[in-house]
């Protein structure tokens, strides 16, 4: 009976170190995959996975920075905003962020917005007012489809949740166009883009050096523009972030505080209490 517990006992142990080396060799396969940034390629359809990139704004206690969400900005209003929309984002959005109220309403009101009706019950138009929200570039999905030989641009608002890879993938998408290797012919009116499931995208590559000039001096080139114009959709698929990240922190502060003080309160005002000992007197005996 002994040796049998003996040897299923070291059959365990041996069975434990199998499986702590293979965990602690999972672990580590992780953590050296996530800060090697060699980009990975698909056997399925040849699909190039980006890159991770070091985002500003990725960290726990990390903001948005605002210079580069004002940037994107203007990247997304003078290149992207021609087929793309962002309908879930409102000038007043923009307020406190990366312009001020004065710059924001002078770009509401440089926009003309149909409205209605009024008291004849006609439509009519008006300058943009800070409650609006960014226009879009096409009045419905079948003039957008037209427009693009059938294929529908996405809105921007969410897409850096909406793709697998977030910022990564955009960034990578938006850099990432280059003639195709030999053997590969896209068809007519699609463009070679390895990070694109297929490889064949509608869309042409739009970003370019010197493509927008920045107000503050900073060189626009391809990779600024893309990393600039991310920054500002991954600001627009969630403006409370950086709000968020706050209250989170102020909450831990707080819970944190709360602990010592229940700590020192099971110390010293119930510790006391729970481990006294009673003893009772015999009230008999003289």
């Amino acid at each position: 009976g002994g040796g049998r517990f003996r040897l299923g006992e070291m059959a365990w142990v041996r069975g434990g170190r199998w499986v702590l080396g293979g965990v602690t060799g999972l672990f580590g396969g992780l953590t050296v995959a996530r800060y090697v940034s060699v980009p990975t390629v698909s056997a399925e359809e040849g699909l190039l996975h980006p890159p991770p990139y070091p985002w500003s704004h990725r960290g726990p206690l990390d903001a948005f920075d605002a210079a580069s969400i004002r940037r994107g900005f203007h990247v997304y209003k003078n290149v992207c905003s021609s087929c793309h929309s962002l309908n879930r984002i409102a000038y007043r959005n923009l307020v406190d962020v990366c312009f001020t109220a004065e710059e924001v309403k002078e770009m509401a009101e440089e926009t003309e917005v149909q409205d209605g009706p009024n008291d004849e019950g006609e439509m009519f138009t008006r300058p943009g007012r800070l409650s609006d929200y960014l226009p879009s570039p096409y009045p419905n999905e079948e003039a957008a489809r037209y427009a693009n030989n059938g294929a529908l641009p996405p809105d921007l608002s969410l897409i850096v949740k909406a793709r697998h890879g977030g910022e990564d993938y955009i960034f990578a998408l938006l850099t990432g166009y280059h003639d195709p290797p030999e053997g590969v012919n896209p068809r007519e009116g699609l463009y070679y883009n390895p990070y694109f499931p297929g490889g064949q995208i509608a869309m042409a590559r739009a970003l370019y050096d010197d493509g927008v000039e920045y107000e503050d001096g900073t060189p626009a080139t391809t990779s600024q523009l893309a990393k600039d114009v991310v920054t500002f959709l991954a600001w627009a698929a969630e403006p409370t972030q950086d709000e968020r990240k706050k209250m989170g922190l102020e909450w831990m502060a707080s819970l944190t505080v709360l602990l010592g003080f229940v700590l020192y309160w099971k110390r010293f005002v119930w510790g006391p209490v729970k481990y006294r000992r009673l003893s009772f007197k015999d009230m008999r005996k003289p």
